[in-house]
């Protein structure tokens, strides 16, 4: 197949285009399925990236480590502990040094303007794994699930999803491009602190004048899940936030918590429920033990455990699929023809 996304960076999704998105997924469904047939493909034999991880990461971590030993690509894992970039050498050093010894590098990070910085000083593709502003990676996966559940497949424009609870955060953020570049009807849904304003749609789908009609902000939820097929929420904890705005933030966003009442408001017995994770919906972590304790919660916080884990939920799948998405990402990134 032809192939545009070659030698192409991803920093967010408006770097690519409508039909390299559907290149993006229709690759990642070839590469599940003769992973599922057992007749899987390495396409980047000796390859070698790498990634760059300022964050923890448990799923994109595990999901790259697995792509690149499925497509026996040599990966390299750093983190803030055994790399000098930013401290004792610059960040246009370190990554002209990366430019000498690897094919693409992955970065995970707290801020976007680092990743913009490393794009400046690469020859090499540059792949965002999460920053404060965008997780491109994470939306294709959710994309590529939502075009397996939904009878519409990958007619993305007849797909209705809601984004509810914290509406300003780099999930919602690049769900906003998803929806801008192929026509996804979105409701965001939450407090009016919480929800995007004009400007800030514009700015992040890149539109002087917001003519995107099927962008649509609202702090009712009665309106905001009427004929939705999917529900997409993200925890309320963003990054280094403290405990004292947590409290602030529970007490607005508690009647957007994804719950059995919220879904009987959908009328759709088939809703879809979406999630990145990591989700606090139990008490089996430290951390979710202490918030709890705190704020006297009893059943989850943004999402009840009874939800997540429920039939509706297709949060795992979420994960699964990060894997044939990076995959693909990796193999459209780095090899100039695609043929199987």
């Amino acid at each position: 197949m032809k192939n545009s996304l070659y030698k192409k960076s991803l920093l967010s999704l408006k770097d690519i285009n409508k039909n390299e998105i559907k290149k993006i997924l229709l690759l990642s469904k070839k590469l599940k399925y003769l992973k599922k047939i057992n007749k899987q493909k390495s396409f980047l034999n000796g390859k070698k990236i790498v990634s760059i991880f300022e964050l923890n990461s448990t799923r994109t971590r595990c999901a790259f480590e697995i792509s690149a030993f499925d497509q026996k690509i040599n990966i390299t894992n750093l983190d803030v502990k055994n790399t000098h970039m930013g401290e004792k050498e610059s960040i246009e050093d370190t990554i002209k040094i990366f430019n000498c010894m690897y094919d693409a590098i992955q970065y995970r990070g707290p801020s976007h303007k680092i990743i913009k910085e490393i794009k400046k000083y690469s020859t090499i593709p540059v792949w965002n794994a999460l920053t404060d502003k965008y997780h491109p990676i994470q939306i294709l996966s959710d994309l590529l699930t939502i075009s397996e559940y939904s009878k519409y497949k990958e007619n993305f424009s007849k797909i209705n999803l809601a984004y509810i609870g914290d509406c300003k955060n780099n999930i919602a953020n690049t769900i906003l491009e998803a929806s801008n570049i192929l026509d996804i009807k979105i409701n965001m849904i939450s407090n009016k602190k919480f929800l995007p304003s004009k400007k800030e749609i514009n700015y992040i789908i890149n539109s002087k004048k917001n003519k995107h009609t099927k962008i649509f902000c609202t702090e009712d939820k009665e309106k905001g899940l009427k004929n939705i097929d999917f529900i997409y929420t993200d925890t309320w904890l963003s990054m280094n936030q403290n405990f004292r705005e947590l409290d602030k933030k529970i007490k607005l966003l508690k009647k957007y918590q994804v719950n059995k009442n919220l879904l009987e408001k959908t009328k759709n017995q088939d809703i879809k429920i979406l999630h990145c994770m990591p989700a606090i919906h139990d008490e089996k972590t430290e951390l979710s033990k202490k918030i709890f304790k705190k704020f006297n919660i009893k059943n989850g916080l943004e999402i009840t455990d009874d939800v997540f884990n429920s039939k509706n939920s297709l949060i795992f799948e979420q994960v699964k699929n990060k894997i044939y998405v990076i995959q693909a990402i990796m193999i459209l990134s780095l090899k100039k023809s695609v043929i199987f």
